[in-house]
């Protein structure tokens, strides 16, 4: 994938650097695969803004995405590389043998016209979704399941893979883009290499006007406030505004969040490593 660097012939291409999407072969998406797509603008069923900075946004229609990769056994064809508005990774349309179509998360270097498949009888190539007892030690893996036969739920953003480093009785060792090392069922499923768009991170918007486009509202600092909006405003001149924290009193900065008892905590072998830590 390559990046592209607009020149600067208005204000908002002065900085831009944008997506050359030589990857993608079409503009039209499989019609069975899509469905309508609405938006809440932040709000719940009673209208009350719930989540603040979400509103606007280009059109859009949601690619229904095949996570669980069920059909196993059946070997399926990549008849196109296409773009996503819903998603930072390309997808890919797959057509297998028994005339069924998907789209899966396209990995990186997927060739239009690269057969794949999934299950205990495809082989540890690029694109093919196998169990993760199957998968050769030291693989780079991305869209992992959590729960087994519930759909992929890690490594599934652009340019993101995970890294099977070992097994431990039933559960294999996987080491996550965030550096966390945690177990995962031997049963789960993973797909072999990394997503595509790797270059995604190196994109600049160029002007607020696009950010609104994504449908991302602006967003005003808790130091800018009053004391009766937010627990950092009020005070003379430029206040520091206290401990970083969120408008309903959530710290952040170092406080931990994540819940003590949350279940999943027991298979986490080490954490991913924080900013802030030394």
């Amino acid at each position: 994938m390559g990046i592209r660097k607009f020149k600067p012939v208005t204000p908002g291409t002065r900085f831009r650097i944008g997506n050359s999407f030589e990857e993608i072969t079409t503009d039209k998406p499989e019609k069975s695969l899509t469905v309508g797509l609405t938006k809440s603008g932040g709000r719940n069923r009673t209208g009350k803004m719930t989540v603040r900075q979400i509103g606007g946004g280009h059109k859009r229609k949601y690619r229904i995405i095949d996570f669980k990769r069920d059909n196993e056994g059946v070997v399926g064809e990549v008849t196109s590389i296409e773009y996503d508005p819903n998603r930072t990774a390309f997808i890919a349309l797959v057509t297998f043998e028994d005339g069924d179509k998907r789209y899966i998360i396209a990995p990186d270097k997927l060739k239009v016209g690269q057969k794949i498949q999934s299950g205990q009888t495809a082989t540890p190539e690029v694109g093919n979704a196998l169990y993760l007892a199957d998968i050769p030690l030291g693989a780079s893996i991305h869209s992992i399941e959590l729960s087994p036969g519930k759909g992929a739920a890690l490594a599934r953003s652009a340019g993101t893979f995970a890294t099977l480093t070992g097994r431990e009785g039933k559960y294999a060792v996987i080491k996550l883009p965030s550096s966390e090392v945690r177990r995962v069922l031997l049963i789960c499923k993973a797909t072999i290499g990394t997503t595509s768009n790797p270059d995604h991170a190196q994109t600049v918007l160029g002007k607020a006007g696009r950010k609104r486009w994504l449908g991302v509202r602006s967003r005003v600092r808790g130091v800018a406030m009053n004391p009766v909006d937010h627990p950092m405003g009020g005070g003379e001149g430029r206040s520091s505004g206290g401990h970083p924290r969120s408008r309903t009193g959530i710290m952040a900065k170092g406080q931990k969040t994540r819940d003590v008892n949350k279940s999943s905590s027991k298979h986490i072998i080490s954490r991913r490593k924080s900013k802030n830590s030394k």
